[in-house]
């Protein structure tokens, strides 16, 4: 009995814990938000964008240093309890050089060295040797002695001693992964000679000699980081009657074009006058100040360095993605505003017609399942349309009385067609095969039309060459947020979009809320397919490559149902784009096809994958920079380049509301919407992604539906344009 309840307690345990695993598709993204963040949080360490301390202290007291220090030499011994100093001896110089290593100036600096068989020691920071560490390795390998100068260059005297450890053992880190050393080897950032040793730095020195480290200042300073010219620069780190010095210079923070000329000259020069250059251990005749490391040391610096040049790598992919994605964003933009108001003047102009007038009746079909709270709704609206038609409302299987609510109207002209639950595409096929006209209207069960829809929706159907029509699809029930930033979608992006694309010939969906179809034309296509989740953009695009036309009536309105909830939303749109990569993909051999299907595989296939699978996939980038640069700077650049894109955003869909004669009120959430919604859409397109790479599959995911959306907004608010413009 015992046996048997521990048993179900642990099959309980288990079966929680697969009900509380968090599953793959939403995982993945999670984990590569977090890796992107890590990323960039290293970035920024390295970069001294993060816990970098940029205060320097000023001149303090002397009184608590030892006289022998501040008279002595510029190495400075305090690893025991007499602390004592060193001086070069005469005709010896050690060249130092800070802050490096530099990309650009060190390896000229090292070219000079080698030139003329000198070595020196070069004082590098964790930041630059990190990043740059084969510069490290290339030192070691000349001859060169490695100090240590801190990882982030902050004042040590400011700092706590778990800070002073950080930097030290940082640094050594860097060093260890760049070149397989150690040193024993230090210099502080802001030191100059040991006479300058005051009651601030002082304790700091002796704290680093009880970590076992050698302290180096300097005693000539050739104060090239001012610039003063080549021959001053000489002058300055040129010891007087023969001494030995210790010369500070500088291979790194900014423009040395001046230094490298001076160390061209300085070197031969000095020689002749019999001096050495050599690096610190060998002008002192002591031992190496270097340390071969092995084992987990040489890995964990070796994974530093990785994980360095790994996030160096990636932060410049992403800037480079967010030059792309800017330019694609504007790109886009400009397009659509040209195009789309070149498609308003075109269609709006007085006496267009796109052929003779088609009076002709139509069938619409209308698949339904479990749409109870709709579908009176849609039915009495298509009962209102000023243009013929029949009307076939296919039941898919539904559960909740669908069927008998149409047959309980006896409205006629109105058909209920039953079939097992077989999905959208049976549906419309079977709605097709029972269709009585040429030309077939497609809706969803939860859309409404305006009278006018049929009417406007046909007409362009007079060219002979149209096979597809794409309507207006407007979001009903945006009286909420997330309804009011689907309007703005709809309004901005997919009816701008259609514009553009009627523009280029390549139109990549009709919307399966309202679009019309040629029935000879899908039928020479073989009809609605069931090989991808977006049968609409599956069809569109079988359409173009059976070289048909299709285009947009922006008159024909149709009302539709959006989601109302975050997590309806995303199933959604986790299907469009799922779906719209299996219609690409399932397309691709148009690419390199002839005639209407190689025009439509190289125009509309790059701009429907470029547009609409990559670009919103980096668009959140600008988002990530926002949130970077306000926490690590610069701020101003980086908010006044957000509201740059912002403000284009806002332009765009201004001229959109226009085109559409919608009430601007509706775009006081835009900024809300670039900020959340945008990170939604990021998020489901990531999945997306992340589902077609791992093979995954997606299963239809039908949406809740409350039946709010009942009539059409009265016709009489929308004026058509003056004088038959675009606005």
């Amino acid at each position: 009995m015992a046996s048997r309840a521990r048993h179900r307690a642990a099959t309980g345990a288990r079966d929680g814990s697969r009900q509380r695993r968090l599953p793959l598709r939403f995982l993945l993204p999670a984990l590569v938000l977090v890796a992107l963040m890590a990323m960039l949080m290293l970035r920024g360490y390295v970069h001294s964008e993060i816990l970098a301390d940029h205060r320097v202290r000023p001149a303090a007291g002397t009184d608590r240093v030892p006289e022998n220090i501040l008279a002595g030499g510029p190495v400075i011994d305090a690893r025991g309890s007499r602390p004592t100093t060193l001086s070069v001896p005469d005709h010896r110089l050690v060249l130092t050089f800070d802050d490096g290593p530099d990309p650009v100036w060190t390896p000229r600096v090292l070219d000079v060295l080698k030139k003329h068989d000198a070595h020196a020691v070069f004082f590098v920071t964790g930041t630059m040797a990190s990043r740059y560490p084969g510069l490290v390795q290339r030192m070691v390998d000349e001859g060169h002695e490695i100090g240590l100068h801190t990882f982030n260059h902050p004042d040590l005297s400011y700092q706590s001693k778990r800070r002073i450890d950080w930097e030290l053992s940082q640094n050594q880190l860097a060093i260890s992964g760049a070149a397989g050393i150690r040193t024993s080897l230090f210099r502080p950032p802001y030191s100059s000679y040991s006479a300058a040793m005051d009651n601030a730095s002082w304790p700091v020195t002796e704290y680093i000699g009880s970590r076992g480290y050698i302290t180096v200042v300097n005693n000539t300073d050739s104060e090239d980081w001012r610039k003063p010219g080549v021959d001053e620069i000489i002058r300055r780190a040129t010891p007087k009657n023969g001494k030995g010095a210790i010369v500070l210079m500088h291979d790194s923070g900014g423009d040395r074009h001046q230094t490298v000329q001076a160390l061209d000259r300085f070197l031969p020069g000095l020689k002749a006058q019999g001096y050495a250059f050599q690096n610190l251990t060998e002008a002192l005749d002591a031992p190496s100040a270097h340390t071969r490391v092995s084992g987990l040391a040489l890995w964990k610096g070796k994974a530093w360095i990785f994980l360095v040049q790994a996030s160096e790598h990636i932060t410049d992919g992403l800037v480079v993605g967010l030059a792309i994605i800017g330019s694609l964003v504007i790109g886009r933009f400009l397009l659509m505003l040209l195009l789309s108001g070149w498609h308003a003047r075109r269609v709006r102009r007085r006496g267009f017609r796109w052929g003779p007038p088609v009076t002709e009746p139509v069938s619409v079909l209308v698949p339904a399942y479990n749409e109870a709270k709709c579908i009176e709704n849609t039915v009495r609206s298509l009962m209102a349309s000023e243009h013929p038609i029949e009307v076939l409302v296919i039941d898919d299987g539904s559960s909740d009385g669908t069927a008998r609510i149409v047959e309980a109207m006896g409205l006629p002209n109105v058909r209920v067609i039953r079939q097992l639950n077989a999905g959208k595409p049976a549906a419309l096929n079977r709605g097709l095969a029972n269709a009585r006209h040429d030309i077939v209207v497609m809706m969803d069960g939860d859309t409404v039309f305006e009278p006018a829809t049929v009417r406007e929706l046909v007409q362009p159907f007079g060219d002979p060459g149209v096979g597809a029509v794409a309507g207006n699809a407007k979001v009903g029930n945006r009286d909420t947020l997330i309804g009011a930033w689907q309007h703005i979608e709809y309004v901005m992006g997919f009816n701008l979009d259609r514009r553009m694309y009627d523009m280029l010939r390549c139109m990549p969906t009709i919307p399966g809320a309202v679009g019309a179809f040629r029935r000879s034309a899908l039928q020479r296509i073989g009809g609605m397919s069931d090989d991808t989740l977006a049968e609409d953009t599956d069809v569109t695009m079988a359409l173009h490559r059976d070289g048909w036309k299709v285009v947009y009536a922006e008159n024909a309105r149709a009302w539709t149902e959006a989601p109302e909830t975050v997590q309806q939303l995303w199933s959604q749109r986790y299907r469009w784009s799922y779906g719209t990569m299996q219609a690409i993909w399932k397309h691709r051999r148009a690419l390199v096809e002839r005639g209407p299907s190689g025009r439509f595989g190289r125009v509309g296939l790059p701009l429907v994958s470029l547009f609409m699978v990559l670009a919103p996939l980096l668009a959140p980038l600008i988002d990530v920079f926002l949130v970077y640069g306000l926490v690590f700077g610069p701020t101003a650049k980086t908010v006044s380049a957000w509201l740059g894109v912002l403000a284009l955003q806002a332009v765009c869909a201004a001229y959109a509301f226009r085109l559409d004669r919608e009430r601007m009120t509706h775009l006081i959430s835009l900024p809300l919407q670039q900020i959340l919604y945008r990170q939604i859409m990021y998020v489901v397109l990531l999945q997306s992604w992340i589902t077609a790479l791992t093979g995954g599959r997606l299963r239809w995911q039908k949406l809740r539906r409350t039946g709010v959306v009942g009539a059409p907004p009265d016709p009489a608010v929308r004026q058509p344009a003056a004088d038959g413009g675009p606005v």
